[in-house]
């Protein structure tokens, strides 16, 4: 029997307009779900269940007071927001024991979107502290654990955002990505994720990312619910550093959930170049699997060369982490509390107190001479497919511990795929095709040029057609 929590976002904002589903019914049953199994899983650093009842009081009314055709596109519809954003009135502690007691004065502006289409929010989910790192475990709240097996980390630092929808305590969730944040989670939590275009949506009013690796985005299990999302979150204010090239007149991202993609040219590749970093088989496995899905398709697939050796000069890692020190020093955090944040973080920042000023300028420079190389190198391609993680989901506790220099390596060697795309700023997307032999989830990155969310939704829409992911849920979903 299909369970309120088996529907489509898209399909639980057509039952609310069509009244078949009240907004308050949707609320209790995420939130009564979320009270049932979220302290096992760590979805959320806050809930507010209160105030998500006094949204969806709210929704209801409209929904019998206005027209169906006048009611915005996710009323009633549960979107629970990271805790790197800002949500008026509800704490906002960046996974941070530091800033466990700060409360957010306004919204952001994407969620400030979110609620303007009539989301509701069930609450703050789970992040590392800054969103520094590439797993979900911090002093604020307990650690994210994976819903397929909750000895296994759900990825960073959108992992409270993964648990949520792939435990079913929320239909699709905000997410944000900085250096893989959305597609990480996705993949070990078999999930479809996606970092769109820089300058796509607007950081503002107060995320000082001026190189421009993070952007808000969705975590779904459907791709519809995906471009949905995406359509509400997107748009730009007056001093966003980047904007991303508009839609046509009339356009939504939507529409090309519904359209064929075309055959199209696709480059793959699945090594590490002179990183030399391995690669586990079963992630290799479903490299291939995903290639030849693809030319089953149709498609053109041919190798090309990775981006670190034939494009960045071999520096791209240590640019990086240049690029990811400076990040994390960005949160402000009163000199007396320095010695309160977590090792990685105190590592970091201080990593970015000692880096001359030049310093950091050459290696912007030399990260955006690559980034030109790989757009030239690239362009013939409609797009670039590799794995989107080195190795399926690891263990709860399995980067820290050892010192901060040997989790900064760890997660390296763990996702040396994805930063990439934060650097180049091109849409990219996880897409949940794959399971290991233990079943835990892995996922495929597909990347499309700049502007190129149409085409990467229209593609993953052709794949979810061919090889169905939604109906396959972890055990927790049942209960």
């Amino acid at each position: 029997m299909t369970q309120m929590h088996d529907l489509p976002a898209h399909r639980l904002a057509a039952m609310v307009r069509s009244r078949e589903l009240s907004p308050r019914e949707i609320t209790e049953h995420v939130l009564a779900r979320t009270e049932r199994h979220d302290p096992g899983y760590g979805a959320y650093i806050t809930v507010i269940a209160e105030k998500a009842l006094e949204q969806a009081q709210y929704a209801e009314k409209r929904v019998m007071s206005d027209t169906p055709e006048s009611l915005p596109p996710l009323l009633g519809v549960p979107v629970p927001i990271k805790d790197l954003d800002l949500l008026a009135g509800v704490r906002a502690t960046y996974g941070s024991r530091v800033l466990a007691d700060n409360t957010a004065p306004i919204d952001s502006d994407t969620v400030a979107r979110l609620r303007a289409a009539g989301a509701v929010f069930p609450g703050k989910t789970n992040t590392p502290e800054f969103g520094s790192s590439c797993y979900t475990e911090n002093d604020v709240a307990p650690p994210a654990r994976n819903p397929w097996n909750p000895e296994l980390s759900p990825g960073g630092s959108s992992g409270g955002a993964a648990v949520a929808v792939a435990a079913g305590l929320a239909p699709v969730a905000h997410a944000s990505d900085g250096g893989g944040s959305i597609r990480i989670p996705a993949s070990v939590c078999g999930l479809f994720g996606l970092k769109p275009t820089r300058g796509r949506i607007s950081g503002a009013p107060v995320k000082p990312d001026l190189v421009g690796l993070s952007t808000s985005g969705p975590l779904t299990r459907h791709v519809a619910d995906a471009a949905l999302m995406l359509d509400t979150m997107s748009g730009n204010l007056p001093g966003d550093y980047y904007t991303a090239p508009p839609l046509p007149p009339g356009e939504t991202f939507a529409d090309h959930v519904r359209r064929e993609p075309g055959r199209l040219r696709i480059g793959h590749y699945a090594h590490t170049g002179s990183a030399g970093l391995p690669v586990h088989p079963d992630v290799l496995a479903a490299h291939e699997s995903t290639l030849r899905l693809l030319a089953d398709l149709g498609h053109e697939v041919e190798e090309i060369p990775e981006p670190g050796d034939a494009h960045f000069g071999g520096t791209f890692s240590d640019d990086f982490a240049v690029i990811w020190a400076a990040m994390a020093s960005a949160t402000p955090v009163p000199a007396e509390r320095e010695p309160e944040l977590g090792e990685l973080n105190r590592w970091l920042r201080e990593r970015a107190r000692a880096l001359p000023v030049p310093e950091y300028i050459a290696a912007c420079a030399r990260l955006q001479r690559g980034v030109r190389s790989w757009m030239a190198a690239t362009e013939p391609y409609d797009a670039v497919v590799t794995p989107v993680l080195a190795q399926p989901p690891v263990p709860v506790g399995y980067f820290a511990g050892d010192g901060p220099e040997e989790e900064f390596r760890r997660m390296t060697a763990f996702t040396p795929f994805t930063s990439v795309f934060n650097v180049t700023g091109q849409p990219s997307m996880s897409v949940p095709l794959h399971h290991a032999p233990d079943g835990a989830p892995i996922g495929s990155m597909v990347t499309g040029r700049m502007g190129g969310e149409p085409l990467l939704l229209s593609l993953a829409a052709q794949l979810e057609r061919a090889r169905p992911w939604a109906d396959r849920v972890p055990p927790v979903w049942h209960d």
